[in-house]
Parts: structure tokens; C-alpha cells; sequence
């Protein structure tokens, strides 16, 4: 054709294709840098170093370096991994690279320069290749360009192989303060690695050793933890739909957290360990988590109750189409057949752990109203004819069977700590009665039948509501059973408790009957 060359109707216009590339693909500085970790671990390294320093360029205040122990490049794989699409481990299924677009893609999507020195146990030598935006802008820069034996930097560690990368003129980090951005990816790449850290990888970010973040908060070395396994359970899925001759397992976790504990956190402490606004299932692709989010949960509706369970799903890369995963591993978009597999038995789980963490956070509730009746009564003991200290056979069986509930002592007020501790327990009995006590030396336990027709139908409504006329009649009618069950505890004879616990099961039939319906 006339008036044109073969370069003009390139597939890619180079110089277009590089700056629509920085703005594609990743979700911030973190997931950039999470790309050179990957190559690091594919690389076999078992330190990896993150460092963040200043730079002398005003524009471009902040230099950053990935810096490992792996096994290195010779010439033609290092020109090799800054091309785009360039790898040596294409459709790779064992590691964590596949595409090799990820040293390039992020660096670029992050920094105007990249420039990558690597060195390995067979050479003395230190080579270096980079990439740079404005020469490729300006056409200069047409290929990686051939690297070059330099003399080794002051900034490689004395490890026998190993590869730098090296960001400079850095424009698109999201901050510009270097503890800011040391903050966060201690944060993130604790999470997204924290399978490797646990199976002894070393990863730092400014000298400081990135920890184990478990969103389960289920393993022991992790920086939170607490949980408990509530289910797991695996799936053995095809690859594509239809086609059983290749299969990957899928592997299914659920936690629950400790409400009775967790729930009395100060809300900063809740965001602070991810409890807070943190429900949904962690993706792990190899090891490595690659998204976050309500994934195959979208016939339930997101709950504040649902903050207190996680999931977490671990597939094999062979599963990387079925699982719709992004060249960036940050994202997930499974296809029909794998939410069809896992769907129903997680929406189900999911369903009866938010119904667990519901009556936790009530039991909480019960707890804390019950702890003001309490607190009311020890306040006024004192007052009182003192309670026998010595103890009576009657009472053994009542506080064997609490021994649970009883196990953890209760804020009782303004009580003074040397009186009597009140506690009033709802908890199932044997017999009809609405309630029953037992005493003990210092201490006086009430415990509420809930199968009992007045518990189900006025005193569950009256703890449940917040409503002040409520509370004010709860708290009286707590007052109210306390006060007859302190003065049955003030009786030592045979007959007399005999007479008074008749009476106590005559009295609490005739109410259940009066309530039927």
C-alpha cells in the first residue's frame, strides 16, 4: 500500500498498548507487589525482602525493591520475563504464574521504570535489564533491551542467586507516605501468602517480618486467632462443564467465631482484626488467596450476624477457567457448573451459622441484663437476714449441673465484692417448676426454666426487648423471683424445704396452666 510500512498496522501500538496497560488489571500497590512475591515463590525463593526507601527525585519521592533468594535468570529468561505475555512458564499449572504478563504488568501499572538485576550460583556476574515508559513513548525502546553484566549493588543480600526488581519514578503508588505504605502490605501480603509464611517462607517489608493473617482465625501461628472449625467438606469438580476426564478438588472450610468473647471488643479492636464488616469467603488458588468476597452465597442475604463465621475455598490451578480467574489473580468469575457444586451445602451452612451467631449475640444480651438484676440485688443484701453458710445436700445437684454457666464469674455492679454474688442462669430443668436455686457459700443461682409456658410467653419477650417499660418489668420481675428464691434458701429442715419446694411446683404448674392457650 502506498504511503505506509508493516509498522504502521503493528497487531499492538506499542507505546498505546504500554499506557493502556497501567491502568488495567490491578486493584492497588498491594496487589502489584503481590505479582513480584508470586515470581519470587515460583522461583523457588525462601526470603523474600520488600523495601521501600526514598528517592531523591521530588516528583517521584518513594523507590521500591522486591528483593529474593530464588534461583535467578540467566540472559535470555530475564528478556524473556519483561515481555508482556513473555514467560518461560506459560499455562503453567504447578506454580503461581501462568500468563507472564505479571512482572511487567505491575510494575508498570505502579512505576515509570522498572529495572530487574538478577544473579545465580553458576556466575559470578549480576545481570540487568529494565523496562521505561517515556522510552518507549518516545520509540527508543522497541525491545527489552539486552541485559548486561554490572558490578553486584550494595542493595542485593549475600544470598548465591536471587533476583531484584526495582521500581523508580513511582507515580501511581497509593501513598506517598513510605510507613503508610509499609502499614498496608504488611497487612495485605500476610493475608494474601499466609500459607506459605506458615510453611516457612520468610517475607519482610522494611526489616519488618510480615505475620500470618488467618481471615478464618482458625491456625495457631496466625496474628489473630480464636475460631473454631465449624464444617469442611470437598467437591471433586470437572475442569469444564461436561467433561469428567480432568477433575480438581475443591476443598471447603467454614469457621465460627467466639461471640460470647469477641462481641465485648472495643469496635476499634473488631475492625482492627478484621471481625468488624469482615463476613465473606477467601479464595486460595495454590496457596495463594486471590479474592475475597459473598462468593457462592447469592441466595442469602448478607447479614451484620454473618461477621461471625468465614470460609474459605482452596482449588487447584487445573480449576482456573471452571473458577474464571483474572492473568492478575485477583479476582474470580466461576462458571454455572461450579456454583451449581458448591452453591446449595454452602448457602445451607452459611445459613445455620448466622443462626448460631444470632442466638450467641442474644445470649450476650441476656447475659448483660440479667448481670444489672444482679448487680441490684447484691446491693441490697446487706440490708438482709445473712444467708446460712453451711451447705446443704439439696442444693449440690443444682450447682453440679451448672457447673458450665457458672464458670465464668459476672460483673454484679455496684455489689460489694465481699457480699453475696448473685447470678440468675436460663437453663432447661427436669421438672415442671418455672424456676429453681441453690446456694452455696457466697453466692445465691437462680435458674430459669425456658420450656416453661411464662418464660415463652412473657419473660423471652420482656429480655429481648429494649424497650424501657420493658426492661423496667423484666428487672422487677427478676427482683421478684430472686427475693423467693432467697428466702427458700434461708430454710435448713427436712420438712421445711420439703413444704417449700411443693409449694414452689404447685405455684409454677397453676401459672403454666392459667397461660395455656
Amino acid at each position: 500500500m502506498i504511503g505506509s510500512s508493516e509498522q504502521d498496522f503493528s497487531i499492538v501500538a506499542v507505546d498505546k498498548f504500554i499506557q493502556a496497560t497501567r491502568d488495567s488489571g490491578y486493584k492497588g500497590t498491594s496487589s502489584a507487589v503481590a505479582e513480584l512475591v508470586d515470581n519470587s515463590l515460583q522461583a523457588g525463593a525462601t526470603a523474600i525482602h520488600v523495601r521501600i526507601t526514598a528517592s531523591e527525585d521530588e516528583e517521584h519521592p518513594i523507590v521500591l525493591k522486591v528483593i529474593d533468594d530464588g534461583s535467578g535468570m540467566d540472559s535470555r529468561t530475564l528478556r524473556t520475563a519483561l515481555r508482556f505475555g513473555g514467560s518461560t512458564r506459560f499455562n503453567d499449572r504447578v506454580g503461581l504464574g501462568r500468563y507472564g504478563m505479571g512482572l511487567p504488568n505491575s510494575s508498570l501499572s505502579q512505576a515509570q521504570r522498572v529495572t530487574v538485576h538478577t544473579w545465580g550460583p553458576e556466575r559470578s556476574d549480576v545481570l540487568r535489564s529494565y523496562l521505561d515508559l517515556d522510552e518507549i513513548a518516545a520509540g527508543v525502546m522497541t525491545e527489552v533491551p539486552r541485559p548486561e553484566e554490572v558490578v553486584r549493588p550494595s542493595f542485593i543480600n549475600g544470598s548465591a542467586s536471587g533476583t531484584a526488581v526495582t521500581w523508580s519514578r513511582c507515580d501511581r503508588l497509593d501513598n506517598r507516605r513510605i510507613s503508610t505504605l509499609v502499614r498496608k502490605l504488611l497487612l495485605s501480603l500476610g493475608r494474601r501468602f499466609r500459607h506459605f509464611l506458615w510453611g516457612g517462607v520468610k517475607i519482610t517489608v522494611n526489616g519488618d517480618p510480615v505475620q500470618p493473617i488467618d481471615p478464618l482465625f482458625l491456625h495457631p501461628d496466625a496474628r489473630f486467632n480464636g475460631a473454631t472449625e465449624y464444617a469442611s467438606f470437598e467437591r471433586e469438580i470437572p475442569a469444564a462443564p461436561g467433561d469428567a476426564s480432568v477433575t480438581g478438588i475443591v476443598r471447603v472450610t467454614f469457621s465460627e467465631l467466639p461471640v460470647n468473647e469477641w462481641s465485648k471488643l472495643p469496635n476499634k479492636l473488631k475492625r482492627e482484626r478484621g471481625i468488624a464488616k469482615g463476613a465473606g469467603v477467601s479464595i486460595v488458588r495454590g496457596g495463594r488467596e486471590v479474592d475475597y468476597g459473598w462468593f457462592f452465597l447469592s441466595g442469602k442475604r448478607r447479614e451484620n450476624y454473618d461477621d461471625w463465621w468465614r470460609c474459605e475455598i482452596q482449588f487447584d490451578p487445573v480449576l482456573d477457567e471452571a473458577f474464571g480467574i483474572t492473568h492478575t489473580k485477583q479476582q474470580i468469575r466461576p462458571s454455572a457448573h461450579v456454583v451449581e457444586a458448591l452453591s446449595t451445602d454452602m448457602e445451607n451452612t452459611a445459613r445455620a451459622l448466622n443462626s448460631r451467631a444470632r442466638k450467641a449475640h442474644l445470649s450476650v444480651k441476656v447475659a448483660e441484663r440479667l448481670s444489672s438484676s444482679e448487680g441490684r440485688a447484691a446491693e441490697k443484701d446487706s440490708l438482709l437476714t445473712p444467708l446460712p453458710t453451711k451447705p446443704r445436700p439439696r442444693d449440690k445437684p443444682v450447682l453440679e449441673s451448672l457447673k458450665k454457666d457458672l464458670s465464668t464469674p459476672r460483673d454484679s455492679g455496684d455489689g460489694a465484692p465481699d457480699g453475696v454474688e448473685y447470678r440468675i442462669v436460663p437453663k432447661s430443668l427436669k421438672d415442671t417448676c418455672f424456676f429453681n436455686y441453690a446456694r452455696d457459700e457466697g453466692r445465691l443461682v437462680l435458674v430459669l426454666n425456658p420450656d416453661h409456658q411464662f418464660y415463652k410467653l412473657v419473660y423471652k419477650q420482656l429480655i429481648e426487648s429494649d424497650e424501657p417499660r420493658d426492661v423496667a418489668m423484666r428487672t422487677s420481675i427478676d427482683l421478684l423471683l430472686l427475693a423467693a428464691a432467697r428466702a427458700e434458701a434461708l430454710l435448713d429442715g427436712t420438712e421445711a424445704l420439703k413444704v417449700a419446694e411443693q409449694l414452689r411446683a404447685d405455684w409454677s404448674d397453676t401459672l403454666a396452666t392459667f397461660l395455656a392457650r
